[in-house]
């Protein structure tokens, strides 16, 4: 299988979600321990998968792969999975971690094969509840003049992200039926947003004090770095 595309992973998984679910409800695979040895099988393609292809991106566990819990091994099978299923190498590099996380550390070899069974419509569930998260993450934005200089607005179509510039913080203004959620958030190496702090208010209210308050208290806890 040839993969070309650089796209954004985002991108990459929109654009490309009626492919893949189309293949969704056909695609199955199985993993079991031949004399210890573990191995998984696409069965649709009636293929053995290899950890070979993925070693270009990721070196976790070059010998071979695993599954059951957090490690090396299930890290390489992850990202194994991903591409193969996908066919895309930034989508499977972008996700393979929190996937490992979420479902390989999950499959057990069980039933009367002793097997495990994952389906394409298993993984389409994953990646879209991993792209919900990564819909929070801010990326770039234009300056403000209701916040501080260390701040930039990225609008969204449904809500508004406040970014801090000099470290990873940044405030998620949502407005629902009733009213106002406002997050302060912290992302660092996590595979999802840590919360910090929150607000809520009536949405007949002017949120702009709340994400002020929010603004100052993250200035609060790191101290912004001086201006060259």
């Amino acid at each position: 299988m040839e993969m070309n595309s650089t796209t954004d992973p985002r991108a990459v998984v929109q654009d490309a979600s009626e492919r893949w679910q189309a293949s969704a409800d056909c695609v199955e695979y199985v993993g079991m321990r031949v004399d210890g040895t573990p191995v998984v099988l696409n069965l649709t393609a009636h293929e053995r998968l290899s950890p070979n292809r993925s070693l270009g991106l990721v070196r976790h566990s070059p010998a071979e792969f695993d599954w059951g819990y957090t490690g090396s091994g299930p890290a390489q099978l992850a990202c194994v999975l991903l591409l193969d299923y996908t066919d895309n190498e930034t989508v499977a590099q972008q996700h393979y971690i929190q996937f490992r996380n979420d479902v390989v550390s999950q499959l057990v070899c069980d039933g009367p094969a002793d097997c495990w069974h994952l389906t394409g419509e298993d993984i389409e569930a994953a990646l879209a509840e991993f792209e919900e998260y990564r819909a929070l993450t801010p990326d770039g934005g234009a300056p403000s003049s209701s916040l501080p200089a260390n701040w930039s607005a990225v609008s969204r179509t449904d809500r508004t992200v406040f970014q801090r510039r000099d470290i990873d913080h940044y405030v998620v203004r949502a407005k629902g039926s009733e009213e106002w959620l406002i997050i302060l958030c912290a992302q660092g190496d996590r595979a999802y947003p840590a919360p910090l702090d929150h607000r809520t208010l009536p949405v007949e209210n002017d949120p702009v004090s709340a994400v002020q308050a929010l603004v100052a208290e993250s200035n609060d806890l790191v101290e912004p770095e001086e201006a060259n």
